[in-house]
């Protein structure tokens, strides 16, 4: 079962632009030692938009080797079409991992039927996979309401989990978690833990957030299911300025966490994202600062490679 910390990993790039496969890896070793129950690429915070289907096909595969089988992986397979979608269905299945992450696009419409549609022409096609359902806010997103959403599922066994991600999220996990047919596994939160304790209190099964502060989530989550929900307060509330200004920034504040942190060795990215001044940076790295016990992972030596 998909539950707790399920990051969804960055995408790093050389200095060039490229796709940096080595530090694809690093990253990788990075998430599994904060103890995280399973990691997710490629997702928005992948910067999936601007990869082509070679470079997610390639650095999936990274991902593969570098998880072994250790925790479950989620495959993001979101698509404008159901035709590509199941495409990277197949190169999901065709990697060994069983759960796919998919967005219905606004291509097929927002109407509860056609959206069921789609979700069945992909599961009869890829028979076996398991679909997390992404109902992400508008304009990304379709914005699906949940009694919308249980329709879809109960007309899908396919989709054996929900990443509800609408703001404001909690109303909707509630429905949807003490709605949800047998097949439903569970509900995951958006949001990027932004509201983790609210998601968990209505609950939802996990979370997937970015990867900069997984350790922190992780014990957060840990914490949390041991019933010592003071500690998990006060672990939030210490990671919630970071989290506020990482909604401003996207990837750019993820690279720029990483980059501190000795996972990363530069801070490229191809999205379109606010740009951060020195003001911006020497915030981020006040409140790094305070936040710097709680960090389990050491920071790493920089790695030679083509990030460099």
């Amino acid at each position: 079962m998909l539950h707790g910390m399920l990051p969804v990993l960055p995408t790093p790039f050389t200095e060039a632009g490229a796709v940096d496969p080595e530090a694809m890896a690093g990253i990788v070793d990075f998430t599994l030692a904060s103890g995280v129950d399973g990691v997710v690429f490629p997702g928005f915070a992948s910067e999936v938009d601007e990869l082509t289907a070679a470079e997610r096909t390639a650095l999936l595969k990274v991902v593969v080797a570098g998880v072994g089988g250790r925790v479950p992986i989620v495959a993001g397979a979101s698509a404008p079409t159901a035709l590509e979608a199941i495409s990277h269905c197949s190169q999901a299945l065709a990697n060994g991992i069983g759960h796919v992450m998919i967005q219905a696009p606004k291509s097929v419409g927002t109407t509860t039927e056609a959206v069921s549609a789609f979700y069945g022409e992909i599961a009869a096609a890829v028979p076996g996979i398991e679909i997390v359902l992404q109902n992400a806010p508008a304009p990304r997103g379709s914005d699906l309401k949940p009694e919308a959403i249980l329709q879809i599922v109960r007309a899908n066994p396919a989709i054996t989990y929900v990443k509800e991600e609408t703001l404001p999220s909690g109303l909707a996990i509630s429905a949807i978690a003490s709605g949800k047919p047998t097949h439903l596994k569970g509900v995951i939160g958006g949001g990027g833990a932004r509201y983790l304790i609210d998601e968990y209190n209505r609950g939802a099964c996990g979370a997937m957030p970015a990867v900069e502060l997984a350790d922190i989530h992780v014990a957060m989550d840990r914490a949390y299911r041991a019933g010592e929900i003071e500690r998990a307060r006060e672990l939030y509330m210490r990671t919630l300025p970071l989290l506020v200004i990482q909604f401003n920034f996207r990837m750019a504040f993820t690279k720029h966490v990483l980059t501190r942190r000795g996972v990363l060795t530069n801070q490229v990215v191809r999205a379109k994202v606010p740009p951060m001044d020195a003001l911006d940076v020497a915030e981020i790295d006040a409140w790094l600062d305070i936040c710097t016990d709680l960090m389990t992972v050491e920071p790493r030596e920089p790695t030679l490679g083509g990030g460099v």
